[in-house]
């Protein structure tokens, strides 16, 4: 299918999203892209796929309506299951997630996240918090990280470790991927690897937009743009571009 030229970065996003996801795996889904992201897998090349919220729901198919929360009637509608927290909490504890989607607010070249305080200047603001976010990042086989790419938030060091990334002597898991507004990132072993730019988004800007060195492996690839049938079902499940919605120009903002 070819790809279509007109989508904004958030759409890109979601794509790159649903390309973590493989078939027949266990994911913890998230909230935010992620709803979408996992949808769109489901859609297209990972039918078998199952997907994990925090708050207990089961899926083995997506949503058939748009969804603001996990928490959402059509959310639960045609669930596969209606648990609890502990009883999807267990399956991180087992081993049987394959994958976990996470944001945050900052991110190191180590993958460790901060969703605790914001900090700079004055006095520290309290952000959200954990969540499910450090169970995830510890448990899940691996885990895709999602967020904006701005100075601010990319940092040497970040303020505080709410979900910890790569650290000597780690057994499971830990951040494979980094998804942003400007590219995706390999972060396996520890590394901060440009995988892939966004299309008209130049290495200069990601390293202007980075407070750290980011490695690059000669001429970077370019991210596969959607295709016609990812945008597709994007729109439909996201039709008045609530999580997506930013200004649709050919990888534009």
């Amino acid at each position: 299918m070819s790809a279509i030229a007109t989508y904004t970065r958030r759409e890109l996003m979601v794509v790159a999203a649903g390309r973590e996801i493989h078939d027949r795996e266990v994911v913890f889904v998230g909230m935010r892209l992620p709803l979408l992201g996992f949808g769109l897998a489901k859609a297209t090349h990972a039918p078998e796929a199952v997907g994990l919220f925090e708050n207990g729901i089961i899926r083995d198919r997506p949503a058939e309506a748009f969804i603001y929360t996990m928490g959402d009637p059509p959310n639960i509608a045609g669930a596969l299951a209606c648990v609890g927290l502990l009883d999807v909490m267990s399956l991180l504890q087992q081993g049987r997630v394959d994958v976990g989607f996470i944001g945050g607010a900052e991110v190191d070249p180590l993958g460790n996240l901060n969703t605790t305080w914001a900090g700079g200047e004055g006095r520290p603001v309290r952000l959200p918090g954990s969540g499910g976010g450090q169970d995830i990042a510890s448990l899940a086989q691996r885990t895709v990280l999602i967020m904006e790419h701005e100075p601010r938030r990319f940092r040497e060091r970040v303020s505080y470790v709410t979900s910890p990334g790569h650290f000597p002597g780690r057994r499971r898991g830990g951040p494979a991927t980094l998804i942003t507004t400007l590219g995706v990132f390999d972060l396996r072993q520890g590394r901060f690897r440009l995988r892939s730019l966004h299309p008209e988004v130049s290495l200069a800007h990601v390293r202007a937009a980075t407070g750290f060195a980011v490695e690059s492996d000669g001429t970077p690839a370019v991210t596969e743009p959607p295709t016609q049938e990812e945008l597709a079902y994007i729109r439909h499940a996201d039709p008045q571009g609530f999580w997506t919605g930013d200004h649709r120009g050919k990888g534009g903002d």
